[in-house]
């Protein structure tokens, strides 16, 4: 077995899902009660962005009653200790993975690539700025100060993820790929393993169940995240 110096990590829903945050897509098809695309579209925003801004707004709000789990606090005492190459992608846009990283001291090495809820956008003058409040009410822009053109900083379906550069840069290089609590259904996020293999890293998926994409790795294993991840991270750094 090759010695494992740089590590990417893939996060989903099913990290943040022990935190008491909803998984994406439930097996109803709905996102918190509402049909994904009515919600997670550019045509659903320009139909109605009263609505896309209230859901986003509560799903911000609903953020200060939740708190990192054991596998968001291993994740980031291994982005401590690790001298090598490590970057942390998540698929999840709540702020928990940034939360466990403060609660260890450091920054943290850590991609969103489908945005952050506590990010807005704005499309007058295409800057980002930190965002706790509503959104829904025209607020202006913290960077230009024109009303109504902010957005939640969400990567909705038909739009570009973040980073991809980078993130595809990090699995050229890398020696270990871990996914954590993904279905292995959403690409681009889902093919990752299979770029990671082709340049000849090792895979493992941790995750509750099998995932759709649990036969691309050398290795699985099923089981809860605040179980499995801490085991891992405790075992890795051992060795």
């Amino acid at each position: 077995m090759q010695a494992i110096n740089n590590i990417v990590i893939l996060t989903g829903a099913g990290i943040s899902a022990e935190s008491g945050i909803a998984t994406f897509r439930g097996p109803d098809g709905l996102w918190e009660g509402q049909r994904v695309e009515d919600v997670a579209t550019p045509e659903a925003f320009m139909r109605d962005p009263a609505l896309v801004q209230t859901f986003y707004d509560q799903r911000r709000a609903a953020l200060t009653a939740v708190e990192p789990n054991a596998a968001h606090h291993a994740l980031a005492l291994l982005d401590k200790k690790w001298s090598g190459d490590f970057l942390l992608v998540t698929q999840n846009v709540d702020d928990l993975h940034d939360r466990a990283a403060a609660d260890m001291g450091i920054d943290g090495r850590l991609l969103h690539m489908h945005g952050q809820l506590r990010s807005a956008w704005c499309l007058n003058c295409d800057k980002r700025s930190e965002w706790t409040d509503d959104l829904s009410g025209a607020p202006a822009c913290p960077q230009c100060g024109q009303s109504g053109f902010m957005r939640p900083d969400i990567v909705w379906f038909g739009e570009m993820p973040y980073a991809m550069r980078a993130i595809e840069t990090a699995l050229a290089k890398c020696d270990l790929f871990v996914s954590i609590g993904t279905s292995g259904a959403v690409y681009p996020a889902a093919g990752f393993v299979q770029t990671a293999r082709r340049y000849g890293a090792q895979t493992l998926e941790l995750n509750l169940d099998v995932s759709n994409g649990s036969n691309q790795f050398d290795e699985t294993r099923q089981g809860p995240a605040t179980v499995l991840v801490p085991a891992w991270v405790e075992s890795l750094l051992a060795a």
